[in-house]
């Protein structure tokens, strides 16, 4: 009997068992495993939630992964460090600035433009297009600053008021007009004289030969040649031919009655240059030629020049020390206008004049304003020491003090500019 009883309890107990296992596989089947991925939207490739944490210099950027299934959830959290692109220095450019002008000072306003943006940076674009180009440059607005030889005229000052407001005339150096020739009879060491008469009555086409008395008795000893006298002018608008022309209506009524004095006449003849470049191509190439050009551009092409004779009745050269000394003495304006040909000064040198930059006393770009201002203060200062190599005089210390004071004047929204 016990023994029926053990074998039905192993029964009953083996059922249970099975009936357990059987219960246990199928909730276990029942069950399904789901995992979610949240797919990268921003371009670092970050994966469902993202925080940055920024610390200088080197910014750290912590991402945190969440994957989710039944019953089960894991957080995995990864870093990626990123080094920050370098910073960039960003440098105010220099400012450049530009004008447009005579052709007299143009070999020495050249240097001085190369040695100041060695110096400084700021380029100096300077076109030499002549004088009444200059003018209407400064006038039009076109350029920062305008260069003249010439005094301008009632209406051009008018003009260029109305586009811009006052406008300054400040000297930068003066020159000699000299007067270039083409003669191959004059022997070695012979050198050309001549006064104003002769000159004037060359240029009015009255003298038209090199042999004529009034030349002969002017150069006693020289081969003088009984050939036609080619003469050259500017055919532009030239301060260089401005101051030529003053000096000749000084020596010649004739000339001062029907010529006159302007940058552009109505030449009686017979050859025109443009540029001082020019005539002095001109005067180098036909034989026989005689014009006007500054003592740079003789000396420069090793043109011959003539010995002028003064006010004082001395034969005088163009030269560094004859044209200073045309200023001596001479009181100078507050605006700097003045002409200085045909000098009192027995040992000056007969065509002489300034020439000046011209510039808006009231500066509507405060930048180029300021640079304007410091080119113009260099000028003044430094860059006269580099004058007299290129045949050009200082500017005296009495121009200086006035230049100065112009300078000193010139404004941005009514405060002053003050020079570096």
């Amino acid at each position: 009997m016990l023994n029926r009883f053990n074998k039905k309890w192993i029964i009953v107990l083996t059922s249970l068992l099975l009936v357990t296992a059987i219960i246990f596989t199928a909730c276990s089947s029942a069950v399904t495993t789901t995992e979610t991925t949240t797919q990268p939207t921003s371009t670092t490739q970050a994966i469902s939630t993202t925080t940055t944490v920024t610390f200088a210099p080197v910014q750290t950027t912590s991402t945190t992964t969440t994957a989710t299934s039944t019953n089960i959830t894991s957080t995995t959290t990864s870093t990626t460090t990123t080094t920050p692109a370098p910073a960039t220095t960003t440098s105010t450019p220099v400012v450049a600035l530009n004008g447009a002008g005579g052709t007299f000072p143009a070999p020495l306003y050249t240097q001085w433009f190369s040695i100041y943006a060695s110096l400084t940076g700021v380029q100096v674009n300077y076109q030499a297009v002549g004088s009444g180009a200059g003018i209407t440059a400064i006038t039009n607005n076109t350029v920062d600053f305008g260069a003249s030889d010439a005094i301008m005229t009632s209406a051009q000052v008018a003009a260029a008021q109305a586009a811009g407001g006052p406008l300054l005339t400040i000297p930068t150096t003066m020159g000699a007009v000299a007067i270039a020739y083409n003669l191959v009879t004059l022997g070695a060491g012979q050198q050309l004289k001549l006064n104003g008469t002769v000159l004037a009555n060359i240029y009015l086409k009255t003298i038209t030969y090199w042999d004529d008395p009034a030349i002969v008795a002017l150069n006693p000893g020289i081969n003088l040649p009984h050939a036609g006298i080619a003469v050259v002018h500017r055919s532009d608008s030239s301060g260089t031919s401005y101051i030529f022309t003053n000096y000749l209506s000084q020596v010649s009524q004739q000339w001062s009655t029907q010529v006159g004095t302007a940058t552009s006449v109505n030449w009686p003849g017979d050859v025109g240059g443009s540029g001082t470049a020019g005539v002095a191509a001109d005067v180098q190439q036909i034989g026989g030629a005689i014009g006007y050009i500054e003592l740079a551009y003789a000396v420069q092409n090793n043109i011959p020049v003539a010995l002028m004779q003064n006010s004082s009745g001395n034969y005088i050269a163009p030269s560094v020390a004859s044209a200073s000394a045309a200023a001596d003495g001479v009181t100078l304006p507050a605006n700097m206008l003045v002409m200085i040909t045909n000098s009192s000064n027995p040992t000056a040198y007969p065509i002489v004049g300034f020439t000046w930059l011209l510039v808006y006393q009231n500066q509507t770009n405060q930048v180029k304003g300021q640079e304007l201002v410091n080119l113009l203060w260099w000028i003044l200062t430094r860059a006269q020491t580099n004058n007299n190599a290129l045949t050009y005089p200082q500017l005296p210390a009495s121009a200086v003090t006035i230049a100065e004071a112009e300078v000193n004047s010139i404004t941005y929204n009514g405060q002053a500019l003050h020079h570096n």
